[in-house]
């Protein structure tokens, strides 16, 4: 079946958009401090909490990338056991999550500095906007899709409304208008998921009609994908997680350890629910529009489904691409404002100052993140990309600070430097033996955090009196 656009869709994605608006200047009235911005004044329920967790997770990443390629490309069971890494990753964030208010930090950065110093801080913070900015750019690219689908406009005119959709929603209220409009679209994309798998299972013909019309391996335990390819995907989703500061500032910004409990079991059900359903609707797609581009097997399923729930669905997507996009961009440009601009640049900015800045560097940022979108073949490939540079360079280092003690300085810092190294030196040779960089980078992080540590240990010459 070939792609049929339904310019009806269009109004659910602007009405959607206008009321994002209206509840993102509503509450970006409440901003007046850089901890507002950042941190939502440390103000965040339970309920808003679980919201804005989930739709930040859970973005174009899932709906056009990860769960969504995997099941229309190599099979239903990896892209449903992709929930996996993630509740891992929950789970170990809920047990350090006390740990992480305590430290009271905006930035991963600043965390890492405590433990390994300053230059541990500026190459922290170099990663940090060198991952979130690709993870940026495909929710661009996301927007393009749906904009593709309901208008007919080329995915690239799309990709440029959805740079400015996002970027001025970045801009204008920060976490204190971002958390709020998160927690009613993990809600809406939840309803919208739950609503239409039935119906685009019965536009395939039923199941048994779905799995006779794919190709057969792709109803194996590990689809079309061989051991070591199923792991290059998995792995690079746990290690962003544990490390992503974007849950690191949320945790932060809950009223209470309590809240956060509640908040991040809510987190989990959510997981649950969106990730297998977003792999079967992509999984049936596969039946239905077997020549698409894998990105937009989920978004394409709106055109065979009646209006009214397409474009429930349509909103939804919207919402979580738009959500996750506005998290990425606003912490990556605190970054920049927070461990390079207000400790070298300007070491006596005040709070007003650091805040504008913040604000005139998200559309930078944004700008970089569009550019990049040019440079990768496929969301999939730019997502693993972004995910083990993240996965490596930061997430081991990170996490030692949290539950090993003695790990050193000199371990840190290395295990940084040469997790990225071995990423980016990975990608560059293109992925070699079709194995994914994160087994490579990722391992190399750990060993060198280790080897390191045990190491300089070993070296510290003990005190005479």
């Amino acid at each position: 079946m070939g792609i049929e656009f339904n310019p009806n869709l269009l109004w659910y994605v602007i009405g959607y958009g206008v009321f994002m608006i209206i509840l993102g200047i509503f509450y970006s009235k409440k901003v007046s401090t850089s901890d507002d911005f950042i941190l939502a004044g440390k103000s965040l329920g339970p309920i808003v909490l679980m919201g804005t967790l989930l739709a930040t997770w859970v973005g174009s990443g899932t709906v056009t990338g990860g769960p969504n390629s995997l099941a229309f490309s190599y099979g239903l069971w990896p892209a449903v056991g992709y929930v996996l890494p993630s509740l891992i990753g929950i789970i170990v964030l809920m047990l350090i999550a006390s740990k992480i208010r305590n430290y009271g930090k905006y930035t991963i950065s600043e965390i890492l500095e405590v433990k390994y110093g300053k230059f541990a801080s500026i190459a922290a913070a170099i990663i940090i906007i060198l991952a979130y900015v690709g993870i940026v750019s495909y929710q661009f690219k996301g927007i393009g899709f749906i904009l593709h689908v309901s208008t007919g406009v080329s995915v690239e005119t799309g990709t440029i409304i959805g740079a400015v959709i996002i970027i001025f929603l970045a801009t204008i209220g920060g976490l204190m208008s971002v958390a709020p409009t998160d927690a009613f679209s993990a809600f809406l994309i939840l309803i919208g998921l739950i609503v239409a798998v039935p119906l685009v299972i019965s536009v395939g013909g039923g199941w048994n009609e779905i799995t006779a019309a794919v190709p057969s391996e792709h109803m194996n335990l590990l689809g079309s994908l061989t051991p070591l390819q199923f792991l290059g995907f998995y792995i690079p989703v746990l290690f962003l997680l544990l490390g992503d500061q974007n849950m690191y500032q949320r945790i932060s910004a809950s009223k209470s350890d309590r809240t956060t409990k509640i908040g991040t079991i809510g987190w989990i059900f959510g997981m649950l629910i969106s990730t297998p359903i977003v792999a079967i609707i992509a999984f049936s797609a596969r039946a239905i529009f077997p020549d698409i581009d894998p990105g937009m097997a989920l978004i394409a399923t709106t055109l065979v489904i009646p209006t009214v729930i397409g474009g429930l669905l349509i909103a939804a997507v919207t919402a979580f691409i738009v959500t996750t996009g506005n998290s990425y961009l606003l912490s990556a440009s605190t970054n920049v404002t927070y461990d390079i601009y207000g400790k070298y640049i300007n070491r006596n900015a005040t709070d007003k100052q650091k805040l504008i800045f913040t604000k005139i560097l998200i559309p930078v940022l944004g700008l970089i993140a569009f550019l990049l979108t040019t440079f990768f073949p496929s969301i999939l490939a730019i997502q693993m990309y972004s995910y083990t540079v993240y996965g490596a360079g930061i997430t081991p280092a990170l996490l030692a600070v949290f539950i090993w003690p003695s790990v050193t300085k000199q371990a840190g810092i290395a295990s940084m430097i040469l997790g990225v190294i071995s990423t980016l030196a990975w990608e560059f040779m293109g992925n070699p033996f079709g194995v994914n960089s994160a087994l490579i980078s990722i391992p190399i992080a750990i060993l060198t955090l280790i080897i390191v540590t045990i190491a300089s240990r070993n070296n510290v010459q003990p005190t005479t009196n």
